[in-house]
């Protein structure tokens, strides 16, 4: 049984000890829950193609492997409010198959529904793409959709 999909239902997000992550095609979404008052001084971020170290005063908060690569030259970092980080990674492989299962490997997985629902949200994404100007409102994804869902480029319009 499918549930109803709403496009503009917002992000998937995955919960996380100090905050949360979500994905669309193009990038993954990062925002650490910092102390009120944490000024950018008191952060150290780093964003590698492959791997991602966060410190807030010291403290380690997020270091590892990413799931997949990211180009470099386009990851962000923002302090929000002086409470919030705000990391945007761009992902090298932008295909709706590229649905990422854990932000860092072995660690912050998605469990299977907010997997299944992220995958849902992907391959959406890539139908509205495949099809600009076409309403997806009601749109309601079921059947095969992992990996991207199924590919249609190899029919004739």
């Amino acid at each position: 049984m499918s549930a109803p999909f709403e496009e503009r239902s917002g992000p998937v997000p995955c919960a996380t000890p100090w905050g949360r992550w979500y994905q669309t095609l193009e990038e993954v979404f990062i925002e650490v829950q910092v102390p009120p008052g944490t000024r950018a001084k008191d952060v150290s971020c780093s964003l590698q193609s492959r791997r991602i170290a966060l410190s807030v005063r010291g403290q380690e908060v997020l270091q590892g492997k990413l799931f997949d690569s990211t180009i470099t030259d386009e990851g962000t970092w923002t302090l929000e409010d002086r409470k919030l980080i705000r990391i945007v990674l761009m992902k090298t492989n932008r295909d709706a198959g590229n649905c990422w299962t854990s932000l860092l490997e072995n660690q912050y997985a998605a469990d299977p529904w907010v997997q299944d629902q992220m995958q849902r949200k992907l391959t959406l994404e890539r139908f509205q793409r495949e099809n600009p100007g076409f309403d997806f409102s009601g749109a309601e994804i079921s059947g095969n959709y992992s990996k991207g869902g199924p590919d249609f480029s190899s029919l004739e319009k």
